[in-house]
């Protein structure tokens, strides 16, 4: 007896339809520089209209990572495709490069067509927030390889710069300041630690409204990532800015030295007290009872974006973060002892 692709589990007629329900949300992300349309083997991007003395592309790729776990118990799929796109923009953005285009990768052990367009429908805002293009993309259906319901989402990102104007902290130097950005939330790291805490199927603690979160815990975990790209380049345009850490895992303590051009004879403090605690990071350190060294290396702690800027441009910068809509702190300053000092 004939056994078919179908029959291994593997509906290619619900990829078609996938593709055709995600179209809308692709194209709406389009500007005049994409070549071609949808469902070519590649994805196309003209860069004749860049006037660049000696550009350089700059590329991003990460994954969304367990807090996927928090989108398949609450069916919430629109947003974590904004996360996505989030964790390769952001890093792309601190070295002052313009996101061009985006492509995700979408695996699941049975493709359901109307699953798999609200993903990409919160792909294509987190696109639209930092002003790419959405191009192309995989969605592959790997049945026996994922539990029922679940998946994996990915992508990348290719940016472009000027490579005299690039931000690569080669200046910064003790006494610089550093600004803090706020976060929007635990973004998309220490859900591993979290999912531990609280798990991920307590659907009850999920939909339950918290006063001190002002929401529920659900929509308090699962708050997409803040996409920074178009403060980074209104910022760069005004001021020097010398360098950018996005705080991803590892906290403060991994991502803030990774601008300093000499990390054995510079380092970084932090003053905790500097800028308001969002509820959320209480209730999480409360819990694992974590210290304050643990707590910084593990979450963002309310701040997403750190930039370096010599003391002289520090408040014109919280001045021009925030008429960008942003919320921004002066949280420490670099120092000639290597290491990160967090101070009360």
């Amino acid at each position: 007896m004939a056994i078919s692709y179908k029959d291994a589990g593997v509906d290619v007629t619900r990829g078609y339809k996938a593709v055709d329900l995600m179209k809308k949300y692709v194209k709406s992300t389009f500007d005049s520089n994409v070549v071609g349309d949808l469902g070519s083997f590649g994805g196309f991007y003209s860069l004749a209209g860049f006037n660049y003395k000696n550009p350089v592309l700059v590329s991003g790729t990460d994954g969304v990572g367990t807090k996927l776990k928090y989108a398949f118990s609450t069916g919430k799929l629109d947003t974590v495709g904004i996360d996505c796109v989030a964790m390769c923009v952001n890093d792309i953005a601190c070295s002052g490069a313009r996101p061009l285009f985006f492509l995700d990768y979408i695996a699941t052990g049975k493709l359901v067509p109307e699953a798999v367009a609200e993903i990409v429908k919160g792909v294509a805002e987190g696109c639209r927030q930092a002003g790419c293009a959405l191009i192309g993309g995989e969605t592959a259906e790997m049945p026996g390889f994922y539990p029922e319901n679940e998946f994996d989402l990915a992508g990348f990102a290719v940016g472009i710069a000027d490579r005299d104007n690039l931000i690569t902290g080669d200046t910064v130097q003790a006494g610089d300041k550093l600004v803090g950005i706020a976060s929007s939330g635990a973004h998309s790291n220490g859900y591993s630690l979290i999912r531990k805490l609280f798990g991920p199927e307590d659907k009850g603690l999920l939909e339950t409204y918290s006063p001190e979160l002002g929401k529920t815990f659900g929509e308090a975990i699962l708050a997409p990532t803040k996409i920074y790209v178009k403060t980074v380049l209104d910022l760069k345009e005004k001021l020097p800015l010398k360098g950018i850490a996005h705080i991803t895992g590892g906290g403060f303590i991994e991502n803030i030295p990774r601008f300093l051009p000499d990390a054995e004879k510079l380092g970084i403090r932090v003053y905790i007290n500097s800028y308001p605690l969002p509820p959320l990071f209480g209730i999480l350190c409360e819990k694992a009872e974590l210290t304050r060294e643990q707590a910084y290396n593990t979450f963002n702690m309310g701040i997403g974006l750190v930039i370096a800027v010599a003391p002289e441009y520090a408040d014109t910068l919280i001045k021009e973060a925030e008429a960008l809509g942003e919320k921004a702190y002066i949280i420490g300053e670099v120092t000639d002892k290597a290491g990160v000092e967090l101070k009360e």
